[in-house]
């Protein structure tokens, strides 16, 4: 076994640490006096958290010089995928008890619930197309279009968590402050690229005035 597999393996193992905990308090009677809401709390804290470290992927390898890290990239993303869904069956399951009728009322009318439903959906299509497969189906562009709708889904997470507190809002601010410095590196990262390709475009229009004006005398 290669030592990229063991590592996989190991940051595999990490990666369900959080429900085996929940699983553990469940089996010990400690989930305190609202087990539903311990649960509901700690499946969107870990799918927020997954998201987050997600999208530090791709800054870490960039400065500290490790491509490896993208090979964990979407094992930790599906993984923030998994928790959310574990997020939305405790809301459906265990405290709507599948109400339908509450549930859409309760989307259309709570903005924290209708930001987080929105993120929910919009993971569903990245863990579909996250397969080999599918990459090579829709192509490396379209692809990478399409998975830029983690930034959107990962921002409705964040909104979902500052609209949820009422109070101590300090845990929720740090994690849309720890969004908000990935989305601009990225956008940093963005206009630095555009600079770049800047003198190469002028060059090569330089080139192509200097031939015109040769072939037309």
């Amino acid at each position: 076994m290669k030592p990229i597999q063991w590592l996989k393996a190991l940051v595999f193992i990490l990666c369900l640490i959080p429900l085996g905990r929940l699983v553990e308090k469940g089996i010990a009677g400690n989930l305190g006096a609202n087990p539903i809401e311990v649960i509901t709390h700690s499946t969107g804290l870990w799918t927020l958290t997954f998201l987050l470290i997600t999208l530090g992927i791709t800054p870490l390898r960039q400065l500290a010089g490790v491509p490896e890290l993208v090979r964990f990239r979407r094992m930790i993303g599906l993984f923030a995928f998994f928790y959310a869904t574990l997020h939305l069956l405790t809301y459906v399951w265990l405290d709507q008890f599948f109400d339908v009728r509450h549930m859409v009322n309760d989307i259309v009318r709570r903005p924290f619930i209708t930001a987080g439903f929105a993120g929910f959906v919009l993971l569903i299509p990245l863990a579909i197309t996250s397969t080999r497969k599918m990459i090579q189906r829709l192509g490396g562009k379209r692809w990478q279009g399409l998975h830029r709708l983690i930034y959107v889904s990962a921002a409705a997470g964040a909104l979902h968590f500052l609209w949820l507190v009422k109070r101590d809002r300090t845990q929720p601010s740090i994690y849309a402050a720890v969004l908000a410095a990935l989305l601009a590196y990225r956008v940093v990262a963005w206009l630095r690229q555009q600079e770049s390709r800047k003198p190469a475009q002028t060059i090569g229009h330089r080139v192509i005035g200097v031939s015109g004006d040769q072939n037309i005398g």
